[in-house]
């Protein structure tokens, strides 16, 4: 495995049909009830600063359950701790920051069934829709849904306006835009070799799937109508030499370059905003919010609703299944726990992914002087990208192996070594053949 793979693959390895292991961590999981107030372990390794806010409001206002939080060092620490524990049966935590995609965490084995403890908060709605297809796996539910964060785009409107070009609504418009923009030497976008993130949200704002479930059998499809309208934008892309390749594995080149006015258009999430404030020098100020580029024809407003890491997870052997979610639910859809993870000194809350209606904590979200005198705008664009986004998104029982495949294919994309019908045409014979080596029933 070459070194591009590990900075972005989950740390899953998935052998096993999620359909055969959809019983596993039934409601025999509940645990048993305790005499005094149940205590769930929290693992994470996000900030102290944020995360313990939160523990503590829980505490404050719970009686029969109470939280602790337990500070982990990384996602791949995470990851394997989780994997030792569930194996030694012992010391299981009850809630953890999840570390991979939650279908294939429960085709390993390691996550309770916690869908008969979830179904009241689904009963009252307590999640917005999109954030609910990413935790199930089988029909069930393997993890309380955290959320997404939402998708859309911001560009260099001064260099936009420098050289009298329109804000791009469409692909089409923004491929447009692209080369009009290269004859001044500018790059509308950046695609870096080792990250394919870009042909897998274009799929998914297409509503399209790699992977189907029908029964107990797979569907794959790498060639479906969906993704080769993807696939199409991004050879436009590449064949019209619009793009930068700027890597993602040296940040701070990375940034400068974004800061330089050399490539104007980022599709982001409100998360990464801060970042850019904080580094851009020479175009603070310059840059303004846009919705997400849709596809020509489109009948309704897309964004990508899906999330890798979504859910906050319940490990197999957790002895307390109906508390953790209790507080999983509390912790995820609340506006105590949401004010809870309030900062001074960024004046921002994390994002509160799962819930319906996030406005509250949006105005939060945008920095004071990356967007100018746009920064206004922000807020409609935020809320217009929760509104419309979709997750039709399923991942298959080896979509880990499929996805490094998928970044050595995508490194091929972009230096134009193949097409990109040729690499889904290539992961459409790889995944088949991997599933069919694996026993799992695939179609495709």
């Amino acid at each position: 495995m070459n070194g591009k793979r590990v900075r972005v693959l989950s740390a899953t390895s998935v052998v096993l049909s999620i359909v055969a292991l959809a019983g596993c961590g039934g409601s025999g999981d509940e645990g048993t009830k305790a005499s005094g107030p149940v205590t769930v372990e929290w693992w994470s390794w996000d900030e102290s600063k944020t995360t313990q806010p939160v523990a503590d409001k829980f505490n404050a206002t719970h009686d029969d359950v109470k939280i602790k939080l337990v500070k982990q060092a990384d996602n791949v620490g995470t990851a394997q701790n989780v994997r030792n524990v569930v194996a030694s049966g012992k010391n299981v935590p009850c809630l953890v920051k999840n570390f991979g995609e939650v279908p294939g965490l429960a085709g390993e084995g390691l996550l309770s069934d916690v869908t008969d403890a979830l179904q009241p908060y689904l009963k009252k709605k307590a999640f917005t829709e999109a954030a609910l297809p990413a935790v199930r796996a089988g029909g069930r539910y393997y993890a309380v849904p955290t959320g997404f964060t939402p998708q859309f785009m911001i560009i260099n409107k001064s260099v936009y306006d420098a050289y009298g070009i329109a804000a791009p609504k469409t692909w089409d418009e923004l491929i447009d835009a692209g080369k009009k923009l290269k004859k001044h030497g500018v790059y509308v976008m950046n695609l870096a070799g080792e990250d394919p993130s870009t042909l897998v949200n274009l799929v998914q704002q297409a509503n399209g799937s790699w992977y189907r479930q029908d029964g107990d059998s797979w569907k794959v499809d790498f060639l479906s109508p969906e993704s080769l309208e993807a696939a199409d934008i991004v050879q436009r892309l590449v064949d019209n030499d619009l793009v930068a390749n700027q890597t993602y594995q040296d940040r701070p080149a990375l940034i400068s370059y974004f800061d330089s006015g050399k490539m104007v258009s980022l599709p982001t999430s409100t998360w990464q905003l801060g970042t850019y404030e904080l580094n851009y020098k020479k175009s603070l100020g310059d840059w303004q919010p846009i919705d997400l580029p849709q596809f020509a024809g489109a009948s309704a407003f897309t964004t990508p609703g899906h999330s890798v890491n979504s859910g906050l997870i319940v490990p197999k052997g957790c002895a307390h299944v109906k508390e953790a979610v209790e507080a999983g639910v509390w912790m995820n859809t609340t506006k105590e726990a949401v004010d809870a993870t309030y900062q001074k000194d960024t004046k921002q809350y994390s994002w509160p992914g799962a819930i319906p209606d996030p406005s509250p904590w949006v105005a939060s979200t945008v920095p004071d002087k990356l967007f100018g005198k746009d920064r206004d705008q922000a807020r409609g664009v935020i809320l217009k990208a929760v509104a419309g986004a979709k997750d039709t998104w399923t991942v298959g029982p080896n979509y880990t192996g499929v996805f490094a495949e998928l970044q050595d294919e995508w490194a091929k994309i972009v230096t134009k070594k193949i097409t990109v019908k040729a690499a889904l045409a290539h992961l459409q014979e790889f995944t088949v053949k991997d599933l069919k080596s694996k026993n799992i029933n695939v179609e495709g």
